[in-house]
C-alpha cells in the first residue's frame, strides 16, 4: 500500500466525488481511479446491490478485465449459489466491509471455492480484495480488486484502508442512482410480467409469450458485463434456498433501460423427473410499495423523517402528523425542510412525485388491465 499521505489524499479525493452529484457511472470511475493511487490493482469489478435483499443489480469493469472473455453467467451463480467468509452477502453483514483472500486464508487462497474453481482457472489471479458499499445497515454495491499471480498480494493495511471507503462508496452510489430519478420513463404498452425457466443447465428452457420486451428492458439497464448476469445470480440464489440455506427466495429491483423500475423474482421449481433443478424467473413493474423503501433509502433520511416521509406518502397533513408522532407541528416542519433539502425538492407533491419517479403518479386515473394495474 502506498503511503500516509497519498492515502488520506485518496480518501480526500474519493469523498469528494461521492459528494459530488455525480452520475452513477462517472462516479465509480473516478473512485476506482483513485483508489488505484493507494492500492494498486491490474482489474477490478464494481457492482450495484439491492441494498434490501443484498443481489446483484449492475456490474461495470476495468482494467485488464475488461479484456477477458465474459464469464460473468457462471460468476452469478457460483457468487449466489455458494457461501464462503468472503462472499458480498457475508460481508454485507461482516463486522468488517471488506477482506481479502490471501489473509482470510492464510495465504492458501485454493480454500476459496470462488478463487480454485473460477478466478484462477478463468483469469489467472492470484489474490483478490473485496469492499462493500455500506451505509449503516443499508448495503449498495461492492468491489472487487484483483491482482495477478506475479504480483504482490493484498495486505491487511490494504484491506483496511478499503474498509475505511466504505462509507464514501455507500454515498456516491446513492447519489448517483438519485440524479436518475427525474427521468420519467416514456408511457408503454401493458406487457404483464416475463416468466423464464431456467433449466438444471443453466439455460432458458422456456420463456412466456411476449416477455422478449421485458427482458430486452431489463437486460439494457445493466451496465456492462454479461447482461444476464444480475439472473444468473438469482438462479443461484434460489438453489441455495430451494436446499434449505437461506430463509426467503430472492428478489432484486433494477430499474431498466426505458428507465421504469422492475422486480425480477427467482424461485425452485419442485423436483420432478429430468427437471431437478429447474428455476422459474419472473419479471414485472415494480409496484410503489416496493421501490418507496429503495428511494427513502437513498435519500439518506434519518428514521423519524423517514416516518414523517411515509405519512406524507399517505396524504397525512402537518397536524395528524404531529399528533401520530407525538411532536409538534413545528418539529414536523423541521422534518420536513430537512426531508425536501435532502431530496432536492420544494413541495410535499414534488416529493411524492419524486419517490414515485413520476413512473406511477401520471397514470393515476388511467384504465386498469385485467391484473388490476396500470394498462399503460
Amino acid at each position: 500500500m502506498a503511503g500516509g499521505l497519498t492515502c488520506e489524499r485518496v480518501r480526500q479525493d474519493v469523498d469528494v466525488v461521492a459528494r459530488a452529484g455525480l452520475d452513477l457511472e462517472t462516479f465509480l470511475a473516478e473512485a476506482v481511479e483513485s483508489v488505484r493511487r493507494a492500492v494498486p490493482w491490474a482489474s477490478a469489478c464494481l457492482a450495484t446491490h439491492d441494498p434490501g435483499t443484498h443481489m446483484l443489480t449492475s456490474a461495470r469493469k476495468y482494467g485488464h478485465l475488461r479484456e477477458m472473455d465474459s464469464h460473468d453467467h457462471e460468476f452469478g451463480l457460483i457468487e449466489y449459489g455458494t457461501v464462503e467468509p468472503t462472499a458480498f452477502t457475508e460481508l454485507a453483514l461482516a463486522p468488517v466491509p471488506a477482506a481479502g483472500v490471501h489473509v482470510m486464508h492464510d495465504g492458501e487462497i485454493e480454500r476459496s471455492g470462488r478463487m480454485s474453481r473460477f478466478m484462477v482457472p478463468n483469469f489467472g489471479f492470484g489474490d483478490e480484495a473485496r469492499m462493500v458499499f455500506r451505509d449503516g445497515a443499508q448495503t449498495w454495491g461492492a468491489m472487487a480488486l484483483f491482482r495477478g499471480s506475479d504480483d504482490h498480494t493484498f495486505t491487511p493495511e490494504d484491506i483496511a484502508f478499503l474498509a475505511s471507503l466504505s462509507a464514501q462508496f455507500a454515498r456516491g452510489v446513492r447519489t448517483g442512482m438519485l440524479t436518475r430519478l427525474a427521468d420519467a420513463p416514456p408511457p408503454q404498452a401493458a406487457t404483464g410480467p416475463a416468466v423464464l425457466i431456467v433449466g438444471s443447465d443453466n439455460q432458458v428452457a422456456q420463456m412466456s409469450l411476449g416477455a422478449e420486451a421485458r427482458v430486452a428492458d431489463l437486460i439494457g439497464g445493466v451496465a456492462a458485463g454479461d447482461p444476464m448476469g444480475p439472473i444468473a445470480g438469482l438462479v443461484g440464489a434460489a438453489r441455495r434456498y430451494a436446499r434449505g440455506e437461506s430463509a426467503l427466495p430472492p428478489r432484486a429491483r433494477i430499474r431498466g433501460a426505458s428507465g421504469m423500475w422492475l422486480v425480477v423474482h427467482a424461485s425452485p421449481l419442485s423436483s420432478f423427473g429430468d427437471r431437478d433443478g429447474d428455476v422459474v424467473v419472473t419479471i414485472e413493474e415494480a409496484r410503489p410499495p416496493e421501490i418507496v423503501t429503495l428511494v427513502v433509502a437513498a435519500f439518506g433520511l434519518t428514521q423519524r423523517e423517514r416516518d414523517v416521509t411515509q405519512l406524507v406518502l399517505q396524504g397525512v397533513d402537518t397536524k395528524e402528523i404531529a399528533a401520530t408522532l407525538h411532536v409538534s407541528t413545528y418539529t414536523v416542519q423541521d422534518h420536513l425542510k430537512s426531508v425536501f433539502d435532502k431530496a432536492d425538492v420544494r413541495s410535499r407533491r414534488e416529493l411524492i412525485s419524486r419517490i414515485y419517479f413520476d413512473q406511477y403518479v401520471p397514470r393515476i386515473g388511467t384504465e386498469l388491465s385485467p391484473s388490476g394495474w396500470f394498462a399503460g
